[in-house]
């Protein structure tokens, strides 16, 4: 990534590196709680709601070509049974590492001779400003890479009837006769000749031989 605007302090997941100073091997560990950011997840589907606390164990190491992160994001995730549509929550613990880079060495940690030459190169790495670094995007997917893709309430989720809709885990016996359409027109044809035999039982000639007996006499 390029070099961003000028880092602000004060916000959450800006960090400061100046206590820990170009020394290759310095240690600093940092624990801290935030309030999560907007659109912290998978859109749709399941993510940190906006505001819910975030707590934030970080491990910060000095390096000759910047300050290699370690750290675990833990916080509540909240979505839906991609089964049964149901509202779920869950634990999340997101673990990370990512190199900030000092903008003005190359990846042995030498000095550039013109840092500019390298704008290419450059362009998805993470970099120290002014002794800041911002935390956020890696913030970010780390959390997408701990969430689940099709997140369900419970592993043996039945879902929903595909009839009527109904939740089947409160109804586990639940179903509905099925009825084949290519035995309709049958069942309609049965029912036919089962008035006739029913005609015949009883003795009584079917209408047509009835009044042609009248016209007769």
């Amino acid at each position: 990534m390029a070099l961003n605007a000028r880092l602000d302090h004060r916000k959450p997941l800006v960090f400061d590196t100046h206590e820990l100073g170009r020394r290759p091997g310095a240690l600093q560990r940092l624990t801290r709680e935030i309030d999560a950011p907007k659109d912290l997840g998978i859109a749709g589907v399941i993510g940190v709601p906006e505001g819910t606390p975030v707590k934030l164990d970080l491990r910060l190491e000095s390096v000759m070509e910047g300050v290699l992160v370690t750290g675990t994001a833990r916080a509540q995730a909240e979505g839906e049974c991609v089964r049964c549509l149901e509202p779920l929550e869950l634990e999340l613990a997101a673990d990370f590492q990512e190199m900030f880079s000092y903008p003005d060495a190359d990846d042995r940690g030498r000095p550039k001779a013109e840092p500019a030459d390298d704008a290419e190169e450059d362009e998805d790495r993470l970099f120290i400003e002014d002794g800041l670094f911002d935390l956020e995007p890696v913030l970010r997917d780390a959390v997408v890479l701990a969430l689940p893709m099709q997140p369900v309430c419970q592993d043996d989720c039945p879902g929903l009837c595909s009839e009527c809709g109904a939740r089947l885990a409160d109804d586990p016996d639940h179903h509905h006769d099925a009825v084949d359409i290519r035995w309709a027109a049958l069942q309609g044809l049965a029912g036919s000749l089962e008035d006739g035999e029913k005609d015949e039982i009883s003795g009584e000639a079917p209408r047509p031989a009835r009044a042609n007996e009248k016209q007769e006499k």
